[in-house]
């Protein structure tokens, strides 16, 4: 306990050398800025739970939309817009008509009718989508809000970005939207996205990932009538119990997941179709193909497995595979600008950066060789995507801090 402690303190005084000797921090408009995020973290933070409490499951955004027109209006950003997809754009426009993206997805795992009530309890905040990415939203409005307030001027133009689609079946559609079809993407340079907490954690590398629609097809009938004829949930139950056996890599970290199933008419009919949707990531292409051969191969040995136990009612299952979305892997040079101007912002409050591999919505841009990264909003998370997500506030305002660095540091040419 005691080595831990002089570590903390000379951390501590650490951060406090590097801060003084920082030119940008030092500069009295960037000052102005950061001391604006801390003092005003609290209403920051009233935000935050204010916008989790709009509803935003998948496909159904407007209503957080139509919130966050009228945010980036009250923080002073420009030409405030929903284009085609249901993005939120809002500008601060500078000398040079190249634009560094600052995003924040507006959607939530969370369907509809779900209670996304914001809870206190233990100094904790707890509700559903209250981090993924409610946090990133709050973020990007104390930003501009600072930027505001110091008068501070960048080169680059400015573009925040309250964007659909990111979780799910969405795909990223709203980001792929924005670079491949939208009005300004010849003028998109780089991409930040804000996204949940992160600390010093950097995402320069995006994972692929494969999500598949397993559907079994059968007669159906009654169940007692037409008993031993074939059911699709009897193979897809097979299905299931051969993909969950398979040994997947932990480095490169590769994983699976069944996340939903349906079908089925009633408890006393034979159902006539089950599905399953699956996802699968990799930060190897290789290993993605591997396990997407898995599934297809289990596939059909379930449905060929409940054909041949019922050979002798007369009746066969059909199958049918579908590739719902896939994301191809990438990475950003760890010597890119965008890469190094956040770094050398971890650095400037203190901590020492981490790159890592994420699922975000930087993968599309990086994907089309833009510089992309994803940093998180401040504060502290767990059990993200679960009813039970919480969000712990200490000292939140230093991802906000954080993000302002990197911006400036990218836009000055600084790391």
């Amino acid at each position: 306990m005691q080595y831990v402690f002089r570590g903390l303190c000379w951390l501590g005084l650490a951060a406090v050398a590097v801060r003084a000797q920082n030119p940008l921090t030092a500069q009295p408009d960037v000052k102005s800025a950061m001391d604006y995020i801390e003092q005003h973290q609290q209403a920051h933070l009233d935000k935050q739970v204010q916008i989790a409490e709009i509803p935003a499951p998948g496909f159904h955004e407007e209503q957080r939309a139509a919130a966050l027109v009228k945010e980036f209006e009250r923080v002073g950003l420009t030409g405030v817009a929903t284009d085609p997809m249901g993005n939120v754009l809002g500008w601060r426009r500078a000398h040079s008509p190249k634009a560094l993206v600052i995003a924040a997805h507006l959607d939530t795992v969370f369907p509809a009718g779900t209670d996304v009530k914001v809870k206190r309890k233990d100094g904790r905040l707890n509700g559903p989508g209250l981090v993924d990415d409610t946090r990133g939203l709050a973020a990007i409005l104390a930003l501009a809000e600072a930027l505001k307030h110091a008068g501070i001027q960048t080169e680059h133009t400015l573009l925040f970005v309250a964007d659909v689609g990111e979780e799910g079946l969405g795909s990223l559609r709203g980001i792929r939207y924005l670079f491949h079809e939208g009005k300004y993407r010849d003028r998109l340079e780089a991409f930040i996205s804000i996204d949940s907490t992160s600390g010093n954690q950097i995402t320069a590398s995006e994972m692929g990932s494969r999500r598949c629609k397993i559907t079994v097809k059968g007669p159906g009938g009654h169940s007692y009538l037409n008993f031993g004829r074939v059911n699709p949930i009897h193979a897809m139950g097979r299905i299931i119990a051969k993909f969950a056996e398979i040994d997947v890599p932990a480095n490169p970290k590769t994983t699976y997941n069944v996340g939903r199933i349906g079908g089925g008419t009633s408890v006393n009919s034979i159902p006539f179709e089950c599905w399953m949707e699956v996802d699968m990531r990799s930060s190897d292409e290789g290993e993605l193909d591997k396990l997407e051969h898995k599934l297809l191969e289990f596939a059909r040995a379930g449905v060929d497995e409940e054909n041949r136990l019922r050979t002798r009612s007369g009746t066969k299952l059909e199958l049918v595979t579908d590739r719902l979305a896939v994301r191809k892997s990438a990475r950003d040079q760890e010597t890119a600008p965008l890469v190094r101007a956040a770094q050398w912002a971890v650095r400037a409050i203190g901590l020492q950066p981490e790159l890592v591999v994420g699922s975000t919505d930087s993968n599309a841009p990086m994907n089309m060789g833009i510089p992309a990264i994803t940093i998180g909003g401040g504060g502290t998370s767990g059990n993200l995507h679960s009813l039970e997500e919480w969000f712990d506030p200490k000292d939140a305002y230093k991802g906000v801090q954080q993000i302002l660095l990197t911006v400036l540091a990218y836009d000055r040419n600084i790391g």
